[in-house]
């Protein structure tokens, strides 16, 4: 399995400068260097999820990527299914409620956050699925609308909402999330959806998304939580089944 292992680490390996620069910069409040917070600059937010597009667009029905599909094929064979790519695409979204439920200090109040993943999610699921239904790209076992990935296009978005809430203050727990992004591009292929380039450009629709949902921040003053500190919501999951956690302190 050299080439998963490759495959996935292609993903991580994108975010190790801005990763460093993250902890750099925390060691700094800690020893007591300070250095006032700018406001990262529009283009510095688009570098990564330009550069994933870019490059899903440069290799989309490439000899390389039919030669990476054909090698996943004699692998793993046609009828490899393992569908945890289902599921760890929403992993980011409940280590961040978790977070919000151990006291881990965020940029946001929990309304916010629900708040920009939503918006996020369906900005980005909405280009996504444009896209597929504009290309009619193959997918590789035979199916219509390949490109993008729309798993990869939500993992991404959803780790992208974890990053920009937690960089500031838990840097490489704001950035795990993208490991079980990547590990959900990775599934997509091995289970024979998509090809190399519709997991690209899906990684990088979610970044560039939330991203600019977070540059932007539409809709900013509006939170009927925030000044009620005795009510939390939260959405949920169990058993295959979707709802929302309430609290209400009295």
């Amino acid at each position: 399995m050299k080439i998963i292992s490759k495959l996935f680490l292609c993903f991580l390996f994108l975010y190790v400068p801005s990763l460093s620069a993250q902890i750099n910069k925390h060691k700094d409040s800690i020893t007591g260097s300070f250095k006032p917070k700018k406001r990262p600059a529009l283009l510095h937010k688009a570098i990564v999820p330009a550069s994933l597009i870019g490059v899903g667009l440069l290799v989309n029905n490439s000899n390389f990527e039919r030669t990476i599909e054909n090698d996943l094929r004699d692998k793993v064979g046609n009828d490899y299914e393992f569908q945890i790519d289902d599921y760890i695409l929403f992993v980011p979204v409940v280590q961040m409620y978790a977070a919000d439920i151990f006291g881990m200090k965020a940029k946001n109040h929990w309304f916010d956050q629900t708040k920009n993943l939503v918006i996020s999610n369906i900005i980005a699921t909405g280009i996504s699925e444009l896209l597929k239904s504009t290309i009619t790209k193959t997918r590789p076992d035979g199916d219509a609308h390949s490109f993008p990935s729309g798993h990869t296009t939500i993992a991404f978005t959803n780790a992208a909402v974890l990053q920009n809430e937690f960089q500031e203050y838990s840097p490489v727990f704001a950035y795990s999330g993208y490991a079980f992004a990547a590990t959900t591009g990775v599934f997509r292929m091995l289970n024979n959806r998509h090809y190399l380039s519709d997991v690209l450009v899906g990684a990088g629709i979610g970044i560039f998304v939330t991203q600019m949902v977070y540059h932007f921040e539409p809709f900013k003053d509006f939170n009927p939580f925030k000044k009620s500190k005795d009510i939390s919501f939260f959405p949920q999951y169990k058993e295959n089944t979707y709802g929302f956690y309430f609290k209400y302190s009295l």
